[in-house]
């Protein structure tokens, strides 16, 4: 079982993309009219259509076939937001900057580490001031919650059933890592993952980790989209 949870996960990302790209191209191929919408939008409805499904896929599929039940609590939604969730938030930041600095330090000496890759975010060409909202709730509010859900809220608490705590969050942040498609980022955020990872266990909530994501994604959004327009 806990080989094939991380596989399961992964399984229900890419399956959530293969069937958004199918629709998009079936959408295409039928002439549907979406050249009223810009390329912005089509790509938030799709990010949101992506995490929704592969949030289904996942956690909803064994709970209807096989009743593998997941619960509020195990996903570390049991309770509202505190304000130690908002604190604890900030102190996480610091702990992930120095330990990915370490990180990409020992991989930038891998003779296969490519410093200078660069994560598609999906948001290439943005020209007016909704594109950037909504290039701002796609990759800063809607992929953060989506992603805590199904990593540090579901994969972790179901792996640590089955194996040791720092194995379940050393195999959680290596998928998360994976996932990414990238070596330097994928170092990065198996760094942020590792904190996000200790927050769900330190708290018992979901929330510190959905509120630190949102602060590394909120600044890359600011790197990536505003600082080019200064």
């Amino acid at each position: 079982m806990a080989l094939l949870l991380p596989l399961w996960v992964g399984a229900g990302f890419i399956i959530a993309e293969v069937v958004v790209e199918l629709l998009l191209s079936l959408l295409n191929f039928l002439k549907v009219p979406l050249g009223d919408l810009s390329a912005s939008t089509i790509q938030t409805i799709a990010a949101a259509f992506t995490y929704i499904l592969a949030i289904t896929i996942v956690i909803g599929v064994p709970w209807w076939l096989k009743k593998f039940h997941t619960s509020r609590k195990e996903l570390g939604l049991d309770s509202n937001m505190t304000w130690l969730d908002l604190l604890l938030a900030p102190s996480g930041f610091i702990i992930y900057i120095l330990l990915s600095f370490v990180l990409t330090s020992l991989a930038s000496q891998l003779p296969f580490y490519n410093s200078t890759q660069v994560q598609d975010t999906g948001f290439s060409q943005l020209n007016h001031n909704y594109e950037y909202f909504l290039a701002f709730f796609t990759l800063v509010i809607v992929a953060p919650v989506a992603e805590e859900i199904l990593f540090r809220g579901y994969l972790l608490s179901k792996l640590r059933k089955y194996i040791p705590l720092w194995s379940s969050i050393l195999v959680t942040s290596l998928l998360f890592g994976i996932i990414h498609f990238a070596w330097n980022v994928g170092v990065d955020v198996f760094a942020l993952s590792i904190v996000l990872c200790l927050l769900r266990v330190w708290s018992g909530r979901l929330w510190p980790s959905i509120v630190l994501h949102m602060i590394k994604n909120g600044l890359a959004f600011y790197f990536l989209f505003i600082i080019p327009l200064l």
